[in-house]
């Protein structure tokens, strides 16, 4: 059974969904890719308990004590696009690559377009950092829940990263 747990945020509200063991989504309120069906809704001490651990390490996150996420996830999509989500979780807290630098981590530096699209289904907002990734420019560009909350997120982990010097 489908469910999810709505739970506030500094980037407004989150709903988290789950099939009762793993996390299946974050989604914003406003987000562009979100499923019609979240499923039911479940008062958090009700949740499964994947979704109210999922709802602690997002308060930890944005606390700033917590810069990855350890939860059981299965998000479903292409072969190409579970690469891609795979590989944001490589990108370093507070850093961003472009959709070029992801491109050629993944072994298709051609394929900029198309991970961009892979990105921008990202089901896991925040826990996979798809905000982490810029046009080639270091320009914010489009994210499933708005520019806006992408710059706080990045904000957010800029402000928590030592800034180190060039080598």
């Amino acid at each position: 059974m489908t469910v999810h747990l709505t739970t506030d945020s500094p980037v407004g509200p989150l709903r988290l969904r789950s099939d009762g063991e793993h996390l299946t989504g974050v989604f914003f309120t406003e987000h562009r890719h979100a499923p019609d069906d979240l499923g039911e809704p479940v008062d958090a001490a009700l949740a499964p308990p994947v979704l109210r651990e999922t709802a602690r390490q997002l308060e930890e996150y944005f606390a700033g004590d917590r810069t990855d996420f350890d939860l059981p996830t299965d998000a479903p999509g292409t072969d190409f696009q579970q690469r891609v989500w795979a590989r944001l979780r490589a990108i370093p807290y507070g850093r961003t690559w472009s959709y070029g630098e992801l491109a050629r981590a993944l072994g298709s530096p051609g394929a900029s377009r198309a991970v961009g699209l892979a990105n921008g289904r990202n089901p896991l907002s925040i826990v996979v950092p798809c905000h982490r990734v810029v046009g080639a420019d270091g320009s914010i560009t489009g994210y499933g829940g708005g520019v806006e909350r992408k710059q706080v997120l990045l904000d957010l982990e800029r402000s928590r990263t030592a800034p180190t010097l060039p080598v």
